[in-house]
């Protein structure tokens, strides 16, 4: 596994009104994954009809499509070793009721429409929402200073 591997995290509007978005990146970052892109975004509907291109047009995605849309989101790239899939078992399962506790879900998810977070489930999605989400500038190369005690 490269340890350049980026996935995509969002913490959705339920928990940013909850105050929940240090203890995300906190999670990622005990976990020793890099973070290399962040910023606050008010999502378009278009952002989010891009985004959620294979549920465009199936029942639930209007509600969905409403939540994304109610309020602030954190849009975060992480880099490390793994990421996609460790960052997708560090949230749990989408639906908080089947999350384990200790999962960021299983702690703070609410039910299936107020889960918390979003994160990309294989390398090639987290590529093209990375994309989505972030100008190539908005994205920072760098070092980090435990990456010799993480990797070597």
């Amino acid at each position: 596994m490269s340890t350049e591997e980026r996935t995509f995290i969002a913490v959705k509007p339920d928990a940013v009104q909850r105050g929940l978005v240090a203890k995300v990146i906190s999670r990622f970052e005990t976990r020793g994954y890099k973070l290399v892109g962040i910023k606050m975004v008010q999502a378009s509907k278009e952002l989010l009809a891009q985004h959620y291109a294979e549920h465009v047009g199936k029942p639930f995605y209007p509600k969905m499509e409403s939540f994304m849309s109610s309020g602030p989101i954190v849009a975060m790239c992480w880099e490390g070793k793994d990421v996609v899939k460790q960052g997708r078992a560090m949230l749990g399962a989408t639906n908080p009721c089947a999350s384990a506790p200790g999962t960021i879900r299983g702690d703070f998810g609410i039910d299936l429409g107020r889960n918390v977070c979003h994160g990309s489930d294989s390398v090639e999605s987290a590529a093209r929402e990375i994309g989505l989400w972030f100008a190539k500038d908005e994205l920072v190369n760098w070092t980090s200073n435990q990456a010799k005690w993480l990797y070597e």
